[in-house]
C-alpha cells in the first residue's frame, strides 16, 4: 500500500534459472513505482501453506529504499500472523546514504 492509500499487488514469478524469479514483494513494488507511487505505506504478503514468511532478503533491500519503518505483515493460509517491521527485518540496511559522492581532498589529482 502506497502512502495515499493506493494498493499494489504481486506475485512471485518462477524461472527454471532460479535468479532470473521475481518475488510478489519486488513485484508489487516494482508496479507501484511505475505507476509513479514513490512512498510505501505497508506491505502484506500471504502464503499459500506454511508458515507465514518474512520477504526474502532481496525484497528486504527493495522494499528499505521506500522507508525505514514500513510495517510488514504476512499471513499463512492455516490463519498465523507474523507482524514486523521493514528496519527489524533489516538492521543497518544499505541505501542512498552509502551512494553518495564523497568530495574528492585537496590536493589529489587521482
Amino acid at each position: 500500500m502506497t502512502e495515499n492509500g493506493d494498493v499494489f499487488t504481486g506475485v512471485n514469478v518462477e524461472n527454471a534459472s532460479y535468479g532470473l524469479t521475481v518475488c510478489a514483494e519486488r513485484n508489487a513494488v516494482f508496479k507501484a513505482v511505475g505507476e509513479g507511487r514513490r512512498k510505501i505505506r505497508a506491505v502484506v504478503i500471504v502464503t499459500g501453506r506454511g508458515p507465514p514468511a518474512p520477504p526474502c532478503g532481496a525484497c528486504r533491500q527493495v522494499i528499505s529504499e521506500f522507508g525505514s519503518d514500513i510495517p510488514i505483515t504476512s499471513y499463512s493460509s492455516n490463519g498465523r500472523v507474523l507482524r514486523s517491521n521493514i528496519r527489524t527485518l533489516l538492521p543497518s540496511a544499505f541505501g542512498g546514504k552509502q551512494l553518495h559522492r564523497r568530495s574528492k581532498p585537496k590536493g589529489r589529482n587521482s
